[in-house]
């Protein structure tokens, strides 16, 4: 079922099953998308990293993923544009930019309590029911609907990720912080230059990561960074040295350190496997 607006808003609601996998591969320009899987034993290649999922589990996507679908069993699969619904804008609504979508290193991957699939289960039929609606509320509804998606699901996320041990201003240092690393990864690669931006000091930028998390800011940097090395190399024919160059490395010999001290191996024997 899809919603198409007056002014190119775009939002699309597919059951997905093993018949129609090909849909998950129709990604269009800033398109967000949200994958609910349905039953177990589900194969993604997300960023050139392979993942299993199970029933239940949820991960958020944005245009710049790179992922193969190897096999999807069954799942629920929602899209949205930015004229849609603009989740930079309305980030005092839903609180997901740095959790669920534009956060840095990490494709969240969700792991819903009961208590938390009944919920979503309710609002994914009250959506489905406005998917079928055609007076002139339908868009304000549809859009009602992804936003209380969106909380539950950030809701979630940061109960399983230990955002609960810290205050919700702290929280959203780390949001902030997560949204500038996917801004800035390729030139800024201190966790100082990133807390500049914030007006803090990298100490207190260290303690508040080491209450939430086994990662350091460095790491959560340099983690980014692999990511967008990890898809240059398996997705594209750029030189090594033109991919280290493109992440803000100005010699090829200090690149190829610092990757095989993340991967374990050279880039070229990465690029090989």
């Amino acid at each position: 079922m899809k919603y198409i607006g007056k002014t190119n808003e775009y939002f699309e609601v597919i059951d997905i099953n093993s018949f129609n996998t090909d849909e998950l591969n129709q990604t269009k320009e800033d398109v967000l998308s949200f994958l609910w899987l349905e039953e177990d034993d589900n194969h993604l290649t997300i960023d050139a990293k392979k993942q299993v999922l199970n029933k239940n589990q949820i991960v958020c996507f944005t245009a710049f993923h790179k992922v193969q679908f190897n096999k999807i069993r069954k799942a629920k699969y929602l899209k949205f544009n930015k004229p849609f619904y603009c989740i930079l804008d309305h980030d005092s609504e839903v609180g997901c930019k740095g959790v669920l979508y534009f956060g840095a290193a990490k494709v969240p991957i969700l792991s819903p309590s009961a208590e938390d699939i009944e919920i979503l289960e309710t609002v994914w039929k009250m959506l489905l029911i406005e998917m079928n609606s055609k007076d002139n509320l339908q868009l304000e509804m549809l859009q009602m609907m992804l936003k209380r998606i969106l909380i539950l699901s950030t809701r979630i996320y940061k109960s399983q990720e230990n955002f609960n041990k810290i205050e919700s201003t702290q929280v959203d240092i780390v949001r902030d912080f997560n949204f500038l690393v996917e801004q800035h990864f390729k030139e800024k690669h201190s966790v100082a230059e990133y807390a500049a931006l914030l007006n803090k000091s990298p100490k207190t930028l260290s303690n508040l990561f080491g209450k939430i998390s086994d990662k350091s800011p460095l790491q959560m940097i340099q983690s980014r960074i692999m990511v967008e090395v990890r898809r240059l190399l398996k997705y594209t024919d750029k030189p090594i040295s033109e991919v280290g160059y493109e992440v803000g490395f100005q010699d090829i010999q200090s690149f190829s350190r610092f990757f095989k001290k993340n991967e374990g191996v050279s880039p070229s024997e990465f690029r090989l496997s």
